[in-house]
Order: structure tokens, then C-alpha cells, then sequence
């Protein structure tokens, strides 16, 4: 395979817009086509972009693509993913990686008996911000970490996304659209999770799409919309974790962590490079804190970025397929202890990811 890393992209929807902004700023990555079952916005987009329209049969299948960027639908990930691997081709998926655990783990392990990598978002977790507040974290800024607290909320995607019903559906809802930016976080700060337990609610109101063509049309909804977790690290640090597409306005904190010495008020890790802010017994008043690692000034595609730099250094890329699946499993068992209303497992486990020095995303890791 070649480098720089040669990639193809299947779903050239909303998301996409974002990659295709950033990966000509990669030098590790060369974008060749693109695919979708949209022909005419593939093509579009293609021309946008100077690149090739493709079939998705064509794309996975053509000799030049080394790795496929994989933004469809979460239905779609783990068979879209399995034929790229198939056909020889290192993947990188939007998240979540599949819609149950059962169904992404055959993925995982046809990429590692065929020597190929598959990466996850979120990348975002890679930026100055969550890096910056981990390094922040094993410094001792706040002395041993204790507890977490994570409160997300909105009152619905329909209000700004276009097509917003598949966010209502198995494999979204804010547990499986927005926790894995939290729980990845988390992942990075604390290593894996061993037990959770979980309660969710949804609300009667009636959903319309409010913007873009669609407008006015009902959406299904068939997730729960409001769910808050415990969550139990190796470590022992305990986490409360809460996502919501029910909440039209609150003032609570979104992130934080509170050590035997003081609290870290933990930027988006939906964003690349928020501030990272401190206050501790010695000094309560918040400061903010200067980034002391992460890729600089980048956007999403680091992933595939540092996967691409990582075939080429021998070394395990750090928005990895295993904490994807580790981030997944946690949210599958968060579901089934709502069901269930019992605390739940763990089986799977993952290595924290390398914490990434600070550096251009342009130079090799």
C-alpha cells in the first residue's frame, strides 16, 4: 500500500462535509473517489473535490484505495466495513462502530487475521483539548482523580440537521450518537470501564424535521432520549454520565473531574481545541491551563491521520477499532441495564491509547 495512505469515501452526507474540508491539509492522505447511494450528490461532491465518483462496488474494489473512510449510516458500518476489509482495504468508521457488540466483533477479528487496521471515530478525543486535560490529569493538577461527571444535552438534532430520523433510531438516540465522544474521553483518562448501570426515559412529545427540505415531516422515535449512567473504571474512578435529547436549556457543568486536590473542567470532546480550566485548594479560582498536548489546529480526519503515520512507524494508531469496541460494549450494557434495571459487566477491555505529544498533525507522530 502506498503512502501517502490512498483512501475512498462511502456516505458523502453531512459528516462528510467536515472530512472532506480537512483530509487535503493530512500530507499522509490522498483522497482518490468517493460513493454514495445518492449517485448525483456523489457526483457533486466529486466534482467539489476534484476527485472520482464511484459506485461503492467500484470504490471498495478499486486497486488504488488503500483505506476506506466509512461515513454511512450506523446500520450500514459494519457491512460496509467488512467488504473494505474484505477486499484488502484498512477502514476507518464514523461512530458508533456497529449497532451491538455482537455484530462489530467478526469485524475486528477478520481485520487482524487479514494484518489490517480499522480505526474509529471520535477523533476529536486527539485534539489539544482532551489531551491537553489528560496530560493535565497525569501531572497531578488535581491531585489523585476521584469521580467524573459529564452532563450533555439538547433538545434534538431535528432543530438544525436536514435528515434527522436516523438519530431516532436503533444505533443513535444520545447514548449511541454523542457517548462515545464522552466515553472515549473518559477511556483516555481513566482506561476501561468494568461495571455500569443505567436508566432511560423518553418523552411524548411529537418530533418534526424543522429545517432543510424535509421540514414539518414527524419523526419516529424509537430510542430512549434521556439516559444517565454509573460507570466504574479499573482504576476506581467513578463516573456519572448523562445524555439527553430532552433539555431545552441547564446550567450544568459539561464535564468535569474532581481529584483529592481539585476539579478540571473538561472541554468539549466533540471539539478539537477548547481550554481546559483548573482551580484547586491552593488556588480556587479557575485557570485556564496552556495546551501541553494533542495534534494542533486540526479537525476530523486526525484519526485516519494518525492510523496512516502509524502503519508507516509500527505502531498501534490511537483512535483504534478495539477502544471503539470497548466504548460500544459499554453503551450496549448501559441499554441493556435500563432494560433490565441491573447493574451490568463489562466483558471487553482496551489499553488506554498513547497520549499524543503536542505537535502538528502535519508532522509524524
Amino acid at each position: 500500500m502506498g503512502v501517502p495512505l490512498t483512501v475512498g469515501i462511502v456516505g458523502v452526507g453531512k459528516i462528510s462535509e467536515q472530512y472532506l474540508a480537512n483530509l487535503p491539509t493530512f500530507p499522509g492522505l490522498r483522497l482518490l473517489a468517493v460513493s454514495d447511494l445518492d449517485v448525483s450528490r456523489a457526483q457533486t461532491v466529486a466534482a467539489e473535490h476534484g476527485v472520482s465518483a464511484m459506485s461503492v462496488d467500484e470504490l471498495i474494489a478499486h486497486p488504488e484505495v488503500d483505506a476506506v473512510l466509512n461515513l454511512t449510516i450506523p446500520a450500514a458500518h459494519v457491512e460496509v466495513g467488512t467488504r473494505a476489509l474484505e477486499a484488502g482495504k484498512h477502514v476507518f468508521a464514523e461512530k458508533p462502530l456497529g449497532l451491538s457488540p455482537a455484530e462489530a466483533a467478526p469485524m475486528l477479528d477478520l481485520a487482524d487475521r487479514l494484518g489490517l487496521r480499522i480505526g474509529s471515530a471520535p477523533d476529536t478525543v486527539l485534539g489539544t483539548g482532551i489531551q491537553t486535560a489528560r496530560h493535565a490529569l497525569e501531572s497531578g493538577a488535581i491531585g489523585t482523580p476521584v469521580a467524573a461527571q459529564v452532563f450533555w444535552s439538547a433538545p434534538g438534532h431535528e432543530r438544525w440537521h436536514p435528515a434527522p430520523a436516523f438519530y431516532y433510531q436503533e444505533g443513535a438516540g444520545p447514548l449511541f450518537d454523542m457517548g462515545p465522544y464522552y466515553l472515549s474521553a473518559l477511556v483516555h483518562f481513566f482506561g476501561p470501564v468494568v461495571r455500569v448501570s443505567g436508566l432511560g426515559t423518553r418523552s411524548q412529545r411529537e418530533r418534526t424535521i424543522e429545517t432543510g427540505p424535509l421540514a414539518g415531516a414527524p419523526i419516529d422515535v424509537a430510542v430512549d432520549t434521556h439516559i444517565t449512567a454509573l460507570l466504574e473504571h479499573a482504576d476506581g474512578v467513578t463516573t456519572t454520565v448523562t445524555v439527553s435529547f430532552e433539555v431545552w436549556s441547564t446550567r450544568a457543568p459539561l464535564f468535569e473531574v474532581f481529584g483529592t486536590s481539585g476539579t478540571l473542567a473538561v472541554p468539549d470532546p466533540n471539539m478539537f481545541s477548547e481550554l481546559v480550566e483548573v482551580a484547586t485548594a491552593v488556588r480556587p479560582a479557575w485557570t485556564v491551563l496552556p495546551d501541553s498536548a494533542g495534534y494542533i489546529g486540526t479537525g476530523r480526519g486526525v484519526g485516519l491521520a494518525d492510523l496512516a503515520t502509524a502503519i508507516v512507524e509500527d505502531r498501534p494508531h490511537r483512535a483504534s477499532g478495539r477502544l471503539a469496541f470497548h466504548v460500544l460494549d459499554v453503551m450496549d450494557a448501559i441499554l441493556r441495564s435500563t432494560r433490565e434495571r441491573a447493574v451490568m459487566t463489562i466483558g471487553s477491555t482496551v489499553s488506554k491509547p498513547e497520549l499524543v505529544p503536542l505537535q502538528s498533525p502535519r508532522a509524524p507522530a
